[in-house]
């Protein structure tokens, strides 16, 4: 691997180290808190990275999960089972994702301003009806219960809590989380290898670089690019499902806060692969719970306020777009209709 691709891992291994050295308890406690606040941007990201490999350039992600947020608290609420606001979440952003493909590939319209116009949708619908059918301000109301995932504990996981190193690992940061926060992770490994080690994943980046190319091996590109878009919006199902059902109890107003258009500059960031998209948005997830935990940062000479730490994650996005990141080339096809020769 290049230095280049690497020195995003680099980064969030010294942040990680430094912090530890400082403050190892408060580090421990916040590594942990920003895997769970990474879980819901690296699976936006990865839906991403299946839409735009295919060519469809989707910055409705923000939308997508806010809408499965709503769906998937409103059904965990009237239902008191998570799992089926899980499903209702999916089936909420793949609607949105139906609405994105008829614009983008069917219509051939503009996909930014298709996701634009999700997004909008997505802000405005949430709240009326959330208003018309809690009352509530277009909240849900509090999900207890069975209505949210628990975190669960891993086998072993109390047994080596007491083995240096291995066991605060294991037993503090790695075990004791949802079971959407371990399908988040596993998602990055089958992502890796459902695109480059599959006949599917192949074909899907090939739409991406050149579509007429694949046109003319006799493969559907619309039936691609529909398949990509699909499975972005049951990833930003799950996403949007986590933030209402597992991080939160419920779900609020505008409760994504952004985090579709992290993801996106993630995305970037990470060049469109998945290992770099994982340590992308851990570093995302990594300074927004260091905003948590020290919210008026004292450095002795200064006290950084509290304004600035909770801007911090949205400032390294302007930092990392302004070129930070280098060079990062997105598919030569991407954002770009595809109108079959005849």
């Amino acid at each position: 691997m290049k230095f280049k691709d690497s020195l995003i891992a680099l980064i969030v291994l010294g942040i990680c180290l430094v912090w530890a050295i400082i403050d190892g308890g408060a580090a421990s406690q916040g590594i942990g808190s920003a895997l769970r606040l990474m879980t819901p941007l690296l699976l936006a990201c990865l839906a991403g990275l299946y839409s735009e490999r295919a060519g469809v350039f989707d910055i409705g992600l923000e939308g997508k999960m806010l809408m499965a947020a709503f769906t998937a608290a409103s059904v965990a609420y009237l239902t008191g089972s998570a799992w089926l606001g899980l499903l209702a979440g999916i089936g909420g952003s793949l609607a949105l994702s139906l609405v994105h493909g008829l614009a983008s590939i069917t219509f051939r319209g503009n996909q930014l301003i298709a996701g634009v116009a999700i997004n909008f949708l997505a802000s405005g619908l949430t709240v009326l009806v959330g208003q018309n059918a809690f009352g509530l301000g277009g909240r849900t109301p509090a999900l207890t219960g069975a209505g949210r995932f628990q975190p669960i504990t891993l086998p072993f996981a109390d047994a080596l809590r007491d083995v240096p190193v291995i066991g605060p690992i294991y037993s503090g940061l790695i075990s004791g989380n949802t079971i959407l926060v371990y399908v988040a992770l596993l998602m990055v490994p089958v992502t890796w290898w459902v695109l480059f080690r599959t006949r599917f994943g192949l074909r899907l980046r090939a739409v991406g670089e050149n579509p007429a190319s694949v046109d003319t091996a006799g493969v559907s590109v619309t039936r691609l690019r529909y398949a990509a878009v699909a499975i972005c919006g049951i990833l930003c199902g799950i996403a949007g499902a986590y933030l209402a059902t597992g991080l939160s109890a419920g779900f609020v107003k505008e409760m994504t806060a952004g985090r579709g258009f992290i993801a996106l500059a993630a995305l970037i960031f990470a060049k469109w692969r998945p290992w770099q998209a994982l340590f992308a948005t851990f570093l995302f997830g990594l300074l927004e719970a260091i905003a948590n935990l020290y919210p008026n940062l004292d450095l002795g000479f200064i006290t950084i306020p509290s304004m600035f730490m909770n801007a911090l994650p949205y400032i390294l996005t302007v930092i990392i777009l302004a070129g930070f990141v280098g060079r990062a080339i997105p598919p030569r096809a991407g954002g770009e209709p595809y109108v079959k020769e005849r």
